[in-house]
């Protein structure tokens, strides 16, 4: 079994040192999912929301917060982010939008929490403009897709 790598001899919390890991390019794409029903769907696919684009709004709120993502989460460390992409596959057959976050930097630790943080703020974004259509939106899905670099090396999803 692996040993928690926050937690020192002691058992006190600790940011994990990576100043000894060797730099390496880190991508991280994560997704997340915001079902609704027809016609909320509908409103943000015909751009009639009343409190704007949608889409547009929700891609800048995940990429500002993946870029706060340590001041969110306590353990994480602030990285030097180079790229991060917020894209959405709209679904008209579930009445869903499908987000996928790519991020990506030059650096000593990965970049998994900064997806997964831009995936959920671009969900949480979706359903804050929506909200007054439909209360019953579902935010689900949330996970890893896939991340590469780093001394543990590539992870792929397998598709379910």
């Amino acid at each position: 079994m692996q040993e928690f790598t926050h937690i020192d001899e002691k058992g006190r919390v600790r940011m994990v040192d990576v100043t000894d890991k060797t730099a390496t390019l880190r991508t991280a794409v994560a997704q997340g999912v915001v079902s609704m029903n027809p016609a909320t769907y509908e409103m943000i696919h015909n751009k009639t929301v009343k409190k704007g684009n949608v889409l547009e709004t929700a891609r800048i709120a995940g990429i500002m917060a993946a870029k706060k993502t340590s001041e969110l989460i306590p353990m994480c460390h602030p990285l030097n982010i180079t790229h991060i992409s917020v894209d959405f596959f709209p679904e008209k057959e579930t009445n869903s939008i499908r987000i996928e976050t790519t991020a990506r930097l030059f650096g000593q630790t990965g970049v998994e929490m900064e997806a997964l943080t831009a995936a959920s703020v671009a969900a949480l974004t979706i359903y804050d403009m929506c909200k007054s259509y439909d209360r019953e939106m579902v935010i689900s899905d949330i996970y890893l897709l896939e991340k590469s670099g780093g001394k543990s090396g590539s992870f792929t999803r397998k598709k379910s």
